[in-house]
């Protein structure tokens, strides 16, 4: 298993413990972290951000009858993309029609370059910022969620095409 909550910066985060949740889940039992959070819709980031208190750092401890918290208030990802094969954050980004930045503001546990995304991860794909409160690491593209989050109104991503452009034969 490739999950890993130390990697994913846990230590950073700075929510409360008592936090209330947007929603929760009960385990079932024989579950792991990927599995439950794309039967559930959530980020894999998400899930171990909101039960940092529970989930170890290989997700091998969930207990049959244990009660997940999903997401808090204002950081609810929802809209989620469970990566495949050959995926790329670019083909990622793409293929969701968001820009890398917000993809890598949503799932801060990605490297700056995207060299640890695995088969079967699941991502917050939303077009704006959606993610538990963490402390940015310096390579990022700005310093402090607060950069993003607080604006009026979402980020927008940048306009990309749905299908490829035709171009012209410039052989001839």
């Amino acid at each position: 298993m490739q999950f890993s909550v130390q990697s994913l910066a846990l230590a950073a985060i700075v929510a409360s413990v008592s936090a209330s949740c947007t929603r929760n889940y009960t385990v079932k039992g024989g579950e792991y972290c990927d599995q439950i959070s794309a039967d559930q819709g959530i980020s894999t980031y998400q899930l171990a951000a909101t039960n940092f208190d529970k989930i170890n750092e290989e997700c091998t401890n969930l207990q049959k009858g244990e009660e997940l918290c999903l997401g808090w208030p204002g950081s609810d990802c929802t809209e989620t993309y469970v990566v495949k094969e050959n995926d790329t954050c670019n083909s990622i980004a793409y293929n969701n029609q968001i820009n890398t930045t917000v993809l890598w503001l949503n799932n801060p546990q990605i490297d700056e370059h995207c060299g640890n995304v695995y088969v079967d991860e699941v991502l917050c794909v939303h077009n704006g910022v959606k993610v538990p409160d963490y402390t940015m690491p310096d390579y990022a593209p700005v310093q402090s969620i607060n950069d993003v989050a607080d604006w009026a109104s979402p980020p927008v991503a940048n306009i990309m095409p749905v299908s490829k452009p035709e171009w012209d034969d410039c052989s001839a």
